[in-house]
């Protein structure tokens, strides 16, 4: 196996190049929502094992164990999930989410009709290959080489950056930084929620708070 900083270079150098990869997917390509999530699957596993082929650590397979913190994660979860949802219904007197709809038909194809199937996906698979790239391969495998300050920054600022691409054009420009302030800090407590060692505090709370932001996608659809 190579050296702790070697392994941290390449875990951080991959951690980039995917993000990059899927910048150009969104920005270049902007295929269909399906198209998108195979080559986002493709890319960041491939990322992951490319990482674990040169480097012959296998430390992110073994992110799956069961955790001791699984309780307080799944409480964590159904709270994030009933403040977006509340939050929404409290403020959407005052807030202009109507170009939301369109913006996903235009540039992912989702529509009204295919909501439903894609906020499952988000909410369940979406949601775990996220945490998985983010906290089980960026987040813990620079933190067990001992770079933790390194591994909690890079890993959150990624993550943020990351949805950039996504949240483009759904609002101004306030509302974007914004949101990448808001994804910055979740991605903190995410990887606090895994410093033990395994990804699924991350992802229960993960899923929260993708099915508040797809209760609301429903709303706005029309569906609920």
């Amino acid at each position: 196996m190579m050296g702790t900083k070697k392994r941290a270079a390449l875990a951080a150098g991959l951690v980039t190049a995917g993000c990059l990869m899927m910048a150009w997917v969104e920005g270049g390509l902007s295929p269909v929502y399906p198209v998108k999530s195979g080559l986002k699957i493709a890319v960041f596993l491939g990322c992951a094992g490319l990482y674990a082929l040169l480097s012959r650590d296998f430390g992110p397979l073994r992110a799956f164990r069961r955790p001791e913190t699984v309780r307080l994660a799944t409480l964590l979860g159904l709270g994030v999930f009933a403040f977006l949802l509340g939050g929404y219904l409290l403020l959407s007197p005052w807030l202009d989410l109507s170009a939301i709809p369109e913006n996903l038909a235009a540039k992912e194809g989702i529509t009204a009709r295919t909501f439903p199937l894609a906020a499952a996906y988000i909410t369940l698979c979406n949601s775990l290959l996220e945490e998985f790239f983010f906290r089980g391969f960026a987040f813990l495998t620079l933190y067990r080489t001992g770079y933790q300050k390194l591994a909690y920054g890079f890993s959150a600022l990624a993550f943020a950056l990351y949805h950039v691409s996504i949240t483009d054009g759904w609002g101004a420009p306030a509302l974007i930084v914004l949101m990448v302030a808001g994804l910055s800090a979740a991605g903190l407590l995410f990887n606090w929620l895994d410093r033990e060692g395994s990804l699924l505090p991350s992802w229960l709370v993960h899923m929260g708070a993708n099915l508040g932001t797809n209760a609301v996608g429903l709303i706005l659809f029309g569906i609920l």
